[in-house]
């Protein structure tokens, strides 16, 4: 059965500068193949109503407001291991021109792909949220039942169901997932093995054993399956209870909050107010999905830096490092939004002032902003466009050195 959800007969297009409503995103799930972390894009073999190992890479770009989880927590598409099982809600490009993947006919998702069938490459492939499986259950209030193991050697078979805690869904569908010496056990703070298991004679070393509904946490990639079987997934994780998936969400929350102070906040500017001799005030709105304690650094009366960047969030001034010519001034206000916000959007904006402007700060640009209490440090080469130019964004084979 196809995974893929139809949000509309007419497919919504964002507007540039604006948050679209997630009601609006086509939903669908598959396979992380392929990822060019520094331009936010990657490639999704995407389950469809055919033979899942047929179906191309389909490529897809991060929005730049979209948000990235896995295990629970923010997260880049750096930190997401190739094989990962993942939800994804996407859109039509907003602005065509400027994709960073191709650009396809409206209808694709309705066309037939042969053995793959349809919906393995829509044309919604521009993303707000991508999450791995935990994320995904976690966010819609669910956790995996597990009805019955089969065991030999130290791998085997899983059937289980998606439904909520209390069991109100109980005619969910099973599903049968493959598990091997390989999967990963957390029970509280340890990480177990299959053997370890068998050893604590918790799981038989071969046959049978029911569950009776045992609620956990999946992580879900996909391996190659022998027998022919169209679509079977694999599991790579197992969490048994919420100390350990709250551990794991933890671990992966400190990791995506050092890396976002060294490539600073992005934000989409609202308004700017130009006085005299470059000097202005922005108004800018923090994107979401981030740790609470990333906002909590915006603070009236601190210093920060501005600076823009291109819509993969790339820096698009400075030769050296996003503070080179970065715009330095102080925030005025903080203003925190009481109305419905909406998934991208962090519900905060920030009033900054500069004394000397950047050209990339306007209405409607994407940029990143950066509290006078976070480290200065320079991004790699390939995280910043030298000239500023967006063709600079996906290199030739130029930038490898002449040995």
């Amino acid at each position: 059965m196809t995974n893929v959800a139809i949000a509309e007969d007419e497919p919504y297009r964002p507007e540039v500068g604006k948050f679209p409503p997630i009601d609006q995103a086509l939903s669908y799930r598959g396979e992380l193949v392929f990822v060019d972390h520094a331009n936010r894009r990657g490639s999704l073999r995407i389950e469809g109503a055919g033979m899942f190992y047929r179906n191309d890479p389909h490529p897809f770009a991060m929005l730049p407001y979209g948000i990235v989880r896995y295990h629970g927590a923010p997260a880049d598409l750096r930190d997401v291991p190739l094989g990962t099982v993942l939800h994804a809600r996407a859109f039509l490009p907003p602005d065509p021109k400027i994709s960073s993947v191709p650009v396809l006919p409206v209808n694709n998702r309705k066309k037939n792909a042969g053995y793959s069938g349809a919906g393995t490459a829509p044309a919604e492939n521009h993303v707000l949220l991508l999450e791995d499986e935990p994320s995904y259950c976690q966010r819609v209030g669910k956790v995996w039942k597990l009805k019955e193991l089969e065991i030999k050697n130290n791998q085997g078979m899983i059937v289980a169901s998606r439904a909520t805690k209390d069991g109100r869904d109980g005619d969910a569908n099973e599903e049968a997932m493959t598990f091997d010496a390989a999967t990963r056990i957390w029970r509280g703070r340890e990480c177990l093995g299959i053997d370890d298991l068998i050893a604590e004679k918790v799981w038989p070393s071969e046959g049978k054993k029911a569950f009776d509904g045992q609620p956990v946490f999946l992580g879900i990639t996909w391996k190659p399956t022998p027998g022919g079987v169209f679509t079977r997934f694999h599991i790579s994780d197992i969490w048994l209870d919420d100390t350990a998936m709250q551990r794991a969400a933890q671990q992966q929350t400190e990791t995506h909050k050092a890396f976002v102070r060294s490539r600073w906040m992005p934000a989409v500017v609202d308004a700017v107010e130009y006085g005299k001799f470059g000097r202005a005030k922005v108004s800018a709105t923090l994107f979401g999905g981030m740790d609470e304690s990333l906002y909590a650094d915006f603070k009236k009366g601190s210093s920060a830096m501005m600076n823009a960047v291109e819509n993969t969030l790339k820096h698009t001034h400075g030769a050296y490092g996003p503070s080179h010519m970065a715009s330095k001034g102080s925030i005025l206000d903080v203003i925190q939004t009481e109305d419905d916000i909406p998934l991208g959007s962090s519900g905060i904006q920030i009033q900054f002032e500069t004394d000397l402007i950047i050209e990339g700060i306007r209405p409607g640009r994407v940029v990143r902003v950066c509290p006078g209490n976070w480290p200065r440090v320079n991004v790699p080469r390939e995280e910043y466009l030298g000239s500023g130019s967006p063709e600079e964004r996906f290199p030739t084979p130029d930038i490898f050195p002449k040995y």
